[in-house]
């Protein structure tokens, strides 16, 4: 069994300030899962106070999925990490900044490092229509489900 690394990242305006993004984002519940489409659960267990586990499942193709995804906060730079600790992309991570774009507008910058499991390593073409294929379902999740829910949420 072979790890591929697959690389994308996007960008993503809010019509609100970073710090209200920020503090929308990293309000982690066990309601959150009412943001996405599918059917979605989520538990919330907060180790520290920069430092959770999210308990996801989900039920892909009717079949049921729990992740455990460690969660790493950084107020002090708008930032925090996502890594899979369980599930099918095990060991992958993501990393969040939002950045000012003036008082009341500003903008996520995502990057994700996805570990794919194959039986032999995957050419560079089959790597970039993996990555391609990331990048257009997490953009396509933030700018048509998250994005207007956090500026709903905030009046926006």
């Amino acid at each position: 069994m072979t790890l591929n690394s697959v690389r994308f990242s996007f960008r993503q305006p809010f019509r609100v300030s970073a710090r209200a993004a920020y503090e929308w984002c990293t309000d982690f519940r066990d309601s959150d899962g009412r943001l996405f489409e599918q059917k979605w659960e989520r538990q919330v267990r907060r180790l520290s106070g920069d430092a959770l586990v999210l308990v996801d499942t989900t039920w892909p193709n009717g079949r049921r999925r729990v992740i455990h995804r460690l969660v790493r906060l950084n107020p002090e730079e708008l930032s925090w990490t996502n890594t899979h600790l369980t599930g099918p992309f095990q060991h992958s991570q993501y990393w969040y900044r939002i950045s000012s774009d003036g008082t009341a507008r500003s903008h996520l910058d995502f990057s994700g490092l996805r570990l794919v499991r194959s039986s032999k390593p995957l050419g560079a073409s089959k790597v970039a229509e993996i990555a391609a294929e990331e990048r257009r379902g997490d953009s396509t999740l933030w700018r048509d489900r998250l994005a207007p829910a956090l500026e709903r949420d905030l009046g926006r």
